[in-house]
This record gives C-alpha cells, sequence and structure tokens, in this order.
C-alpha cells in the first residue's frame, strides 16, 4: 500500500464527519486528529451554518476537540486528516497548534492554502511546517460537494 493509502481508513472517518455536516446544511467537509499512536482525539465537521460561525470549519472544529483531549494547543506528532484542502485560515491553525502531519482528500482551486492558491503550511518563513500528503480518497471528498454544491444551486 501506498503512503497515502495508509490514511484511507482515517479519511473515511472523516468523510463520515462531512456527510454529517449535511443534517445542518453546512457545506459536508469532515475532519479527525489522530494521536500519534494513531487514535482518534478529535472530530470536527463544517459548523458555520448550525452555529453562525464564520471560523466553524472542519479542521478548526476538530483541532479544538483534540487539543482539549490533550489539556494543551500543541499538537506535535498528531495529525489531521481533512476532506477538503484546508484554508487560508485552517492552513494557519495547523500551523499554529503544530500539527505534525496533514493529509487531505479534494483539491481546492476556490481557496486552498497547502498548494492550489497558496502554500501557507509549507512557507519558510513560519516556525512550522508539517508533512504534507494530498489526495487521499479525493475522488470520494469530490463527490460529496458536488453533490451538495448541485443541490444548492
Amino acid at each position: 500500500m501506498d503512503a497515502a493509502g495508509a490514511w484511507e481508513p482515517a479519511m473515511r472517518l472523516a468523510l463520515d464527519e462531512a456527510r454529517g455536516a449535511l443534517t445542518s446544511g453546512d457545506v459536508p467537509v469532515g475532519a479527525v486528529v489522530l494521536d500519534p499512536a494513531g487514535e482518534v482525539i478529535g472530530r470536527g465537521r463544517n459548523t458555520r451554518e448550525r452555529d453562525a460561525d464564520p471560523t466553524g470549519h472542519a479542521e478548526v472544529v476538530a483541532i479544538r476537540d483534540a487539543a482539549a483531549a490533550r489539556g494543551e494547543w500543541r499538537l506535535e506528532h498528531c495529525t489531521l486528516v481533512v476532506t477538503l484542502e484546508p484554508c487560508t485560515m485552517c492552513a494557519g491553525a495547523v500551523v499554529a497548534s503544530r500539527v505534525g502531519t496533514l493529509v487531505f482528500g479534494a483539491w481546492d482551486d476556490k481557496a486552498g492554502a497547502v498548494g492550489s492558491l497558496w502554500d501557507v503550511v509549507r512557507d519558510r518563513r513560519l516556525n512550522h511546517r508539517p508533512e504534507v500528503v494530498s489526495g487521499v480518497l479525493a475522488e470520494e471528498s469530490s463527490a460529496l460537494l458536488t453533490g451538495f454544491f448541485a443541490q444548492h444551486r
């Protein structure tokens, strides 16, 4: 199995979170944070609509959940798995929380900040740069988003 394939089980958990966002009318993006042993310590889904919170992105929700579970803000050696390439806010949260590895599914050509429009997490001027694995179950992640937006147009 290739490196990306090793992350498929965790991405399936993130996809479950993404589907959960549909119940509140939120864009279906989901995330999980794994500790160094591979155990889920944080879960998140988009909650912007549900909570009327512009920072309610899946990554931020999952990072907050993981930090609370660990009792500290540093998520060193942890892995964030998310169904969509993070935006600038979320990429900044990945750097600020010291996440060790970022794994994502679909690319976001409109707002992506891990290579599509910007590459915040690999900017050498910042004090932390996580390892990045992209394209894990990208087709499934994209299909979920495409279906959502097709119903809202």
